[in-house]
């Protein structure tokens, strides 16, 4: 029979400020438990009372378990030393010769365990957990041989993980090359080729703005249709669906470019479903059926969707009509079919490398099921 441990017997709060100011760039914690650039502008914000967090130490919001479903979390595993809000739990382990970092994040990454943090949650809108509530959470510990053993295997699939998305990126830089090549280098856009002209995006893609659905439902147990949310529902081109709606209201199809119009603007990735976007995301499926094309021409559209001002902040949204009308060079359709037949090649390769990681990360929730087992 498994026993279960409580979680503050082998950890203590960590509270270090920033307080000379060493670093200067806050982070925050995506939903995929990683840490992450802010995007929150911290223009004016005294950095000095950020929290510190080092190698092997971990930082979580507990603030909006309830609303969001999940305790944002994640453990610093660079050598550099990070800062995050002040309101974020930092905490560290004690009993290093019994619990392993990475073990423990392992724990952490499980649906399970964000399940059973709901429960914890107190009765505020948001859901809030205290320090408390999270320090008497239980989870097993084997032996430091065994959680070394799962540590392993996890790692061994995360590598394997992270060599397919070095491939893709290698791919996709190849097919960038040969756009530039064909459409952007040595091309003046005072003195066109023949059959070349300056347009607008929406000449050559129709555009599909965003809508949240009707009520703002939706769930994680997989009823209705696919619903992304905007740019962090997704971190990889074919994303894979988390949330669903049973009140769809704005549709992309199956193959659609997803786009995101709000910070941070001109995120990436295709729909590998038909599925429901919400107000962060647009959908854009080329006129002429040369959706490779489309796709790479709006990665080189990045200098305008990244603006910044004099501050460097970046601006948080496009509209629809700023959106609509971005002034693009359409090139003659023979051009943009040569370029479809090759680079339609090379993404047949991306999208298998995606299905295999996908396998990939089918495998490691079936070892984090595992670890409620130990």
């Amino acid at each position: 029979m498994t026993t279960y441990h409580r979680l503050g017997d082998y950890i203590r709060e960590v509270n270090v400020r920033n307080r000379d100011l060493k670093v200067t760039k806050p982070m925050g914690i995506n939903i995929d438990k990683h840490f992450m650039p802010s995007v929150a502008n911290v223009i004016g914000t005294d950095l000095s009372n950020y929290k510190m967090v080092h190698k092997k130490q971990f930082a979580c919001n507990l603030m909006h378990v309830g609303r969001d479903e999940k305790i944002p979390m994640a453990m610093m595993t660079g050598d550099e030393t990070i800062i995050v809000s002040p309101a974020y739990f930092v905490f560290e382990i004690i009993k290093t010769d019994m619990l392993l970092p990475e073990y423990l994040m392992m724990w952490f990454s499980r649906p399970e365990f964000d399940r059973n943090a709901w429960f914890y949650t107190d009765a505020d809108v948001r859901g809030g957990m205290d320090k408390k509530a999270f320090m008497d959470m239980r989870l097993p510990v084997p032996t430091l041989a065994r959680q070394r053993e799962i540590v392993a295997e996890y790692e061994t699939l995360t590598r394997r993980i992270r060599l397919n998305e070095q491939m893709i990126a290698k791919l996709e830089e190849t097919a960038q090359a040969l756009y530039r090549k064909m459409f952007v280098d040595s091309v003046d856009k005072e003195n066109l080729p023949e059959g070349w002209r300056m347009g607008k995006l929406s000449e050559i893609a129709n555009i599909t703005m965003g809508q949240s659905p009707d009520g703002e439902t939706y769930n994680l147990n997989g009823e209705g249709m696919i619903f992304y949310q905007g740019r962090t529902d997704f971190g990889r081109r074919f994303p894979t669906a988390r949330v669903y709606t049973t009140n769809p209201t704005r549709y992309a199809k199956k193959g659609d470019i997803l786009l995101s119009v709000r910070a941070p603007v001109g995120d990436l990735n295709i729909a590998s479903h038909d599925c429901c976007i919400g107000r962060g995301l647009a959908s854009l499926r080329s006129r002429y059926n040369c959706q490779s094309y489309l796709f790479y021409q709006l990665q080189n559209l990045s200098n305008i969707f990244n603006v910044s001002d004099d501050e460097g902040t970046i601006f948080g949204s496009i509209n629809k009509d700023d959106l609509f009308n971005i002034e693009i060079v359409i090139p003659a359709l023979q051009k943009m079919k040569m370029f479809e037949e090759r680079a339609t090649i090379i993404d047949k390769q991306i999208e298998i490398k995606d299905k295999e990681i996908n396998n990939l990360v089918e495998l490691q929730s079936l070892l984090l099921a595992k670890m409620g087992k130990e």
